[in-house]
């Protein structure tokens, strides 16, 4: 489907999630090239040259003639306007840097799975905060999905939030495809705070196969998982909305079991006495988890929400208590 051809899109990150994203975009964009920003100049020469994203993703083929590259970060985000973010949040300070464009007036899209570290925000809150953007013009990407299936085409479905559900019909409009379907949601808080929780509750997921805990024991936790979630949502921001649905349930749910999952694959690492400085060294990619778990633990001294699966977590990432130890406590406070 051909639309918004006059809209400018723009992707910064060159990760799994961006690549899958401009796959995505270009698959709509029959005129308007996608303009894409690259940290790296070497990264991105290679896809210029190749086709493809050497560190990424590297299947997927791109027509370059689609698609625009950028290192330099204003000049992008002058000619664009619709900004997709799609960094770790432990380096999305490092990404713009360098940025004095204004990003006042551009529409806001995050696909960005966690907080900002140092600040424990969300992403909608530090664009709010920091480049004075309406809340309007912010969306939010949830799940549930990876973007090693949207690769391969497997259907797969996303919600955007966003408090305009114009502006999200927009962003959901524009990532569609045969098998792409989107759902759209005003609850901007409640999905990203479940997108960032999801991360740690896999990481717990992890933990426990890697100690030898079985699949009854996993939907114990992941049961759990939810209803914790819920009391953290609701307590963050209290609206009506539907815990079960696919951007908490259903993200929660791919993220603890799927083999394409970091965070679980951290856990498991964990699980399997690996310590928690190695399994960051033998990892290729960023688990957002582990950032999330020391924000949102350091969030929650203020709420005193009861989260013990978050308690477990913190104390076997940031306070080296011995997993098995940690998770046996934890047996005895799941219902």
């Amino acid at each position: 489907m051909e639309i918004f051809t006059n809209k400018k899109i723009a992707v910064i990150g060159n990760g799994s999630w961006a690549t899958a994203l401009v796959k995505l975009l270009s698959y709509n964009s029959k005129e308007a090239k996608i303009n894409w920003f690259f940290l790296n100049k070497n990264d991105s020469d290679f896809i210029i040259e190749n086709k493809r994203n050497e560190k990424y993703l590297s299947s997927v083929i791109f027509d370059t003639n689609k698609i625009e590259i950028y290192n330099d970060i204003n000049e992008l985000i002058r000619l664009s306007d619709i900004i997709f973010f799609v960094v770790p949040s432990a380096f999305l300070k490092n990404y713009i840097k360098d940025l004095t464009e204004d990003l006042k007036g551009k529409s806001i899209v995050s696909g960005i799975k966690g907080l900002i570290p140092d600040e424990n925000v969300i992403i909608a809150d530090f664009f709010k905060k920091n480049f004075d953007i309406d809340e309007n013009n912010i969306s939010i990407i949830a799940g549930p999905s990876h973007a090693e299936e949207i690769a391969l085409e497997r259907l797969s479905y996303l919600t955007i939030a966003s408090p305009n559900l114009l502006n999200a019909e927009i962003i959901a409009n524009l990532l569609e495809t045969p098998y792409l379907k989107t759902n759209i949601s005003d609850d901007i808080y409640g999905t990203e705070y479940s997108a960032v929780l999801k991360n740690i509750y896999a990481i717990a997921a992890g933990i426990c196969q890697g100690l030898g805990y079985g699949d009854n024991f996993q939907a114990v936790l992941v049961s759990n998982a939810i209803q914790e979630t819920k009391r953290f949502v609701n307590t963050i921001h209290p609206i009506k909305r539907d815990i079960k649905s696919n951007a908490y349930l259903g993200d929660l749910l791919v993220t603890a079991y799927s083999k394409f999952s970091r965070n679980r694959t951290f856990g498991l690492m964990i699980g399997k006495s690996y310590s928690v400085k190695s399994t960051k060294l033998e990892m290729s990619m960023i688990a957002e988890g582990y950032y999330a778990t020391k924000s949102i633990f350091e969030i929650n001294q203020k709420y005193n929400i009861n989260m013990p699966i978050l308690q477990a977590v913190y104390n076997i990432l940031y306070m080296n208590k011995p997993p098995a130890f940690e998770i046996k406590l934890l047996t005895d406070k799941l219902r």
